[in-house]
């Protein structure tokens, strides 16, 4: 713990209200005065003249669950002045599991398809000593030190797997297996989980819809009992808008088993922004006013960041995503000359450009070859920087074998790079001003050769606050801290006020960026040698502070990791303002 007193800076407090002059006292991990000119008590003092001095940013949506566990440092987060990470999104977690170790290897599988993460990590650095969600906790607790504040949900994915086994996959839970899974949520929310994730949207590598798309509506009727014994916890759920497009159908179901219950709901995609959506837009919004009206406590998310990525052969699920199966062989293909015969292969390449005209998503990146951006060789032939439609333009090429030929051509560690997708930044910014909305969604800590979540936040600060104009200052503030502290129920921190806990940031507006990606060789390959993955220089704050302590000052990490569990609470007025039963 370090007393200290951050002198002459503007404090934006993360309530969205108008920024002012002031000093912050930090004492025993809290913020202890607040106020003009303070002067020093024997504590370290910080000049903080030039710089805005706001509550610690929260990041919303992160997939840490492993990668916590060997890379504790967790670069870049706390250059970008992260201070809490959310952990167990979309349906994932590492816990319950099932006692037999192969279905436990199962849960890791599924984990490291969709966010292409290595199985071999999982296997090499995290003990898999628990069962419950509880004895899970327990072991983080013990044996993980991170200089980040962590919450995290349980997966409906993994309830499933721990209670059924193999036959998650395929049928709808018996009433002894429901209460089973109940149980279970209710050990974790025991235990100070945020709440339950799940998962209405995703197919693995096989093309088999996740175990949570078979739960009926008695299971989820079941599990919603046990959240609502949990005035705290919240209920967040990814629906598709992205690929076969089910969410209208989704939220029907949801507004049917939520009406009349007090649950709070985070929809992931729940109003879809991308040009490739309106078709759909139209009735999500339908869907998500009605339940407004029904009284759900519904929080669609806001996601700022463009969704762009880096398609490589060697780990990456968009093939199989975009419902190209026949180019995912490449990506599940062992060694690298596997992967150049395949693509070499005239019955390959046939069987792929017939997935590539009639199996493919329309909307996806590969069925639009003019916005897949030819960057990255690994042997430098190119051509480089061009699209890979022009490259097949040239070449007289169908779109699949211009990829094959230009992957053998220079490597197949070479990456291809998607272009933005365009989106409706008017209704983003709508949704961002909205207060029940989830913000700073990045996927940090996944897919770590495709993209580099963290530091996404940055963005909301420098384009969207400082240079475009788009949303105030204070208001980019709220939506990184006091909102989601409210959302989460995190309501110890998010704000700078005195009692809170000292999650502090300190930044000089006119001198942070959101850095460009670039490869760190740092990442344990999991079989004794190290691999790359996507980080991005600090941004840099000038101080980070979490529970009172220095994680990132000087341009560089402390090394300290004053990180903890973070459980949701409800406030004391909340419960008074809850009815009598």
């Amino acid at each position: 713990m370090t007393d200290m007193l951050i002198k002459n800076g503007t404090v934006v407090d993360g309530t969205g209200g108008a920024s002012y002059k002031a000093d912050v006292r930090v004492r025993d991990g809290l913020i202890a005065e607040i106020g003009p000119d303070l002067q020093p008590q024997g504590e370290r003092v910080f000049d903080a003249k030039g710089c805005k001095v706001t509550p610690g940013f929260i990041e919303a949506h992160t997939h840490y669950d492993g990668s916590m566990w060997w890379q504790p440092d967790l670069d870049p987060l706390p250059g970008y002045g992260t201070t809490t990470m959310i952990m167990g999104n979309c349906g994932f977690s590492a816990a319950p599991l099932h006692p037999d170790k192969a279905i436990q290897r199962e849960m890791i599988g599924i984990f490291s398809f969709f966010e292409d993460i290595p199985e071999q990590l999982f296997l090499k650095h995290m003990p898999w000593d628990w069962l419950k969600w509880s004895e899970y906790k327990a072991a983080m607790e013990r044996q993980v030190r991170v200089p980040i504040n962590y919450a995290t949900y349980v997966g409906h994915i993994a309830l499933r797997l721990a209670v059924m086994g193999m036959d998650a996959w395929s049928r709808k839970a018996t009433p002894a297996e429901i209460a089973a899974m109940a149980d279970l949520l209710d050990d974790a929310l025991a235990a100070g989980a945020l709440g339950l994730s799940c998962n209405l949207m995703d197919h693995d590598g096989s093309d088999r819809p996740v175990p949570s798309l078979s739960a009926c509506d008695d299971e989820l009727n079941a599990l919603f009992d046990v959240i609502e014994r949990y005035p705290a916890a919240t209920y967040q759920v990814i629906v598709d808008v992205f690929m076969r497009m089910t969410g209208p159908q989704s939220m029907d179901r949801l507004e049917r088993l939520l009406k009349g219950r007090s649950i709070r709901l985070q929809v992931a995609g729940g109003l879809p922004l991308l040009e490739f959506q309106k078709k759909i837009r139209e009735p999500m919004e339908a869907r998500m006013l009605a339940m407004q009206e029904a009284g759900i406590d519904i929080w669609p998310t806001a996601a700022h960041v463009p969704i762009t990525s880096v398609i490589g052969l060697i780990k990456s699920l968009l093939f199989a995503q975009s419902n190209d199966y026949v180019w995912h062989e490449v990506v599940l293909a062992e060694t690298h000359a596997d992967k150049a015969r395949l693509l070499a292969d005239p019955d390959w390449r046939a069987r792929a450009r017939d997935s590539w005209d009639n199996k493919i998503w329309k909307q996806s990146a590969l069925a639009n070859p003019q916005n897949l951006l030819l960057i990255d060789s690994e042997n430098g032939t190119g051509p480089i920087n061009i699209t890979l439609q022009a490259y097949a333009d040239e070449r007289g090429l169908h779109a699949s074998d211009a990829l094959a030929d230009w992957m053998l051509a220079n490597g197949t560690r070479s990456t291809i790079h998607m272009a933005p997708w365009p989106k409706d930044e008017d209704r983003l910014i709508e949704l961002l001003n909205d207060p029940h909305s989830v913000g700073n969604i990045s996927d940090a800590g996944a897919h770590l050769q495709m993209l580099c979540g963290g530091g996404e936040n940055a963005l909301l600060l420098t384009h969207y606050a400082r240079d475009a104009k788009l949303i105030s200052l204070e208001q980019a503030v709220h939506v990184l801290t006091g909102k989601l502290a409210g959302y989460f129920n995190l309501h110890d921190r998010g704000t700078i006020e005195v009692g809170k806990r000292a999650d502090i940031v300190v930044f000089d507006l006119d001198e942070i960026e959101r850095r460009q990606m670039e490869k760190v060789y740092d990442l344990d390959d999991g079989k004794g040698g190290l691999t790359w993955r996507f980080s991005r220089k600090a941004m840099p704050a000038r101080l980070t502070l979490v529970n009172g302590v220095p994680t990132f000052e000087d341009g560089a990490y402390t090394g300290a990791v004053p990180g903890e569990f973070l459980a949701p609470k409800v406030e004391a007025r909340q419960l008074e303002a809850e009815p009598a039963e």
